[in-house]
C-alpha cells in the first residue's frame, strides 16, 4: 500500500510540475501589449525555415517565417517608424531582380508560385514601416526545382 501511495504521489508531482512548466502567458507566446510603448526595444529579428520540399517538387517556394520584437502589420511611412512596439514588414526579391514586393500580412508562410525547373534564390529581408532594412535581418535561400517540373500558367 505504501508503495501504491508513493506512486501515485509521484505521478501527480510530476503532472503538477510537467503542466506548470507548459503553460505559458499570452505575453511570452504573442508579445507585449500594443497599448503601452517599450522602453528600449530589444533588435527585431527574423527567422525564416528552409522551404518545404512538398512544395519545390511542384514548382512553390513555401518558407515558415516567425519574427521577435516586431509586428508585421500592414501600415507605412515616416509617422509609423516610430511606432512601439516596433512595426515593419518583409521584402521579398526572387533570383536577384531589381524588384520586391511587400509582404506585411503575417500570414506565416511565403509563398511563391510557379519557378520553372533550375536553380532560384530567394531573400527574404525584415524591414521597418518606411521600408528600411534592419541590419543583419535577411535569409537567404537558393534551392532548385527539378527538371519534370512545367510551370502552371493560368
Amino acid at each position: 500500500m505504501t508503495i501504491l501511495i508513493k506512486t501515485l504521489a509521484a505521478a501527480a508531482a510530476a503532472t503538477l510540475f510537467a503542466t506548470g512548466s507548459l503553460a505559458q502567458s499570452a505575453r511570452e507566446i504573442r508579445g507585449p501589449s500594443p497599448y503601452v510603448a517599450i522602453e528600449n526595444e530589444p533588435a527585431p529579428k527574423l527567422i525564416v525555415d528552409d522551404p518545404l520540399p512538398e512544395g519545390l517538387e511542384i514548382g512553390v517556394y513555401w518558407a515558415q517565417y516567425r519574427v521577435e520584437n516586431l509586428r508585421i502589420v500592414p501600415v507605412f511611412g515616416k509617422g509609423a517608424v516610430s511606432a512601439s512596439p516596433r512595426i515593419g514588414h518583409l521584402h521579398v526579391i526572387v533570383d536577384d531582380l531589381p524588384w520586391w514586393w511587400a509582404d506585411a500580412s503575417d500570414n506565416n508562410t511565403v509563398d511563391i508560385a510557379n519557378f520553372p525547373p533550375g536553380e532560384h534564390k530567394v531573400k527574404i529581408r525584415l524591414v521597418d514601416a518606411n521600408h528600411n532594412a534592419f541590419p543583419g535581418q535577411e535569409v537567404t535561400h537558393t534551392f532548385t526545382i527539378p527538371d519534370n517540373v512545367t510551370p502552371q500558367h493560368h
